[in-house]
């Protein structure tokens, strides 16, 4: 029975990858900090170490415990528009926990490496974005996912660290966190919703993403290290099909039963379209499940509606107030 490590088990993507990698019968340890997950996340079957990666001793640690085949890194935090404003705790989170875990992952002989990524490694102006593309990511978060590509090309090449790359884009699902304020645009909508609150929007709501259902997505993250000639690459996965925030706004609001109530916001600086092609995912792991954007929604307001309404978390370290969009700014404590 293969051993698997999944860090970020607690998390959202994170808990879905653990119990997929269950499902195909993997050993599998879970390492999350909870800042952003949730116990009741964490699958049964699975083992749960509360530690942080970007803690060299806790990753020291863990592997001095278990002899891991796979790791499967999903640890981070993941807001792209936010990662301006707190560029310390960015970096150090998204990139020196993962050269902790490279490191151990070397020096443990670990068989595969798999990491996700981001669609926002190639910044604006490259729709669809094709792997091939030179990234030009435009925000810190993008930076952070490209350079730990680079240093499993690099770990590769010095050490045979074999690796598999997913760059997703806009997953949502069951179990994500819409308490969030800062990421995630459905579970902010449906969290608004739920409060009484109306629905907001940066701009005039005609940027464009293609938002992926996480059942369509972690199937092929856990089964990725059985398929031998997904090694040593990278792969855009998630959905086709764009759509316009305002659009999904309106989809939301039809799946709970309300009409659509908009406040717009100062348009904020980010990439206005992101959507990828999927030709080579698709090539290599062959056909792939592709919910419709109102049927995974369903499910996850289903979700949602059972949860109920939680209130809007602030960051505590903002580290940048210039620019720092209003709405932010006035929940958002700066760092002393």
């Amino acid at each position: 029975m293969p051993r698997s490590l999944v860090t970020g088990g607690a998390g959202f993507m994170g808990s879905h990858v653990a119990r997929e990698c269950l499902a195909l019968g993997h050993d599998v340890v879970v390492i999350d900090d909870l800042s952003g997950g949730f116990l009741e996340n964490v699958p049964g079957g699975a083992e749960l170490i509360e530690g942080d990666v970007s803690d060299p001793k806790a990753v020291e640690d863990i592997f001095s415990r278990f002899d891991f085949d796979y790791v499967y890194h999903l640890a981070a935090y993941a807001a792209e528009g936010l990662s301006h404003f707190i560029r310390n705790f960015n970096y150090s989170n998204n990139i020196i926990g993962s050269v902790n875990l490279v490191n151990a992952s070397v020096n443990n002989e670990v068989r595969c490496f798999v990491f996700t990524s981001s669609i926002a490694v190639y910044g604006a102006g490259q729709v669809p974005m094709h792997e091939e593309m030179a990234p030009r990511p435009e925000d810190p978060y993008g930076i952070a996912k490209y350079a730990v590509e680079m240093d499993l090309e690099a770990a590769h090449r010095m050490f045979d660290l074999d690796y598999v790359i997913f760059r997703p884009h806009n997953v949502y699902g069951e179990g994500q966190n819409v308490a969030d304020r800062y990421r995630n645009v459905i579970g902010i909508f449906m969290n608004q919703i739920m409060r009484g609150e109306p629905m907001t929007v940066f701009g005039d709501g005609e940027q464009t993403r293609a938002f992926s259902y996480i059942g369509d997505i972690a199937p092929v993250i856990a089964k990725s290290v059985e398929v031998t000639e997904a090694f040593n690459k990278v792969f855009n996965i998630g959905a086709d099909t764009p759509y316009s925030v305002t659009e999904l706004a309106h989809t939301v609001a039809r799946t709970f039963g309300v009409e659509a109530d908009i406040t717009q916001l100062p348009a904020r600086r980010e990439v206005v379209d992101a959507y990828s092609s999927h030709e080579l995912v698709k090539e290599t792991f062959g056909d792939l499940p592709s919910t419709s954007l109102e049927d995974g929604i369903s499910r996850m307001a289903a979700w949602a509606k059972q949860m109920g309404p939680r209130a809007p978390s602030a960051f505590g370290s903002i580290e940048v107030t210039k620019n720092l969009p209003p709405s932010w700014s006035s929940v958002a404590p700066a760092r002393q």
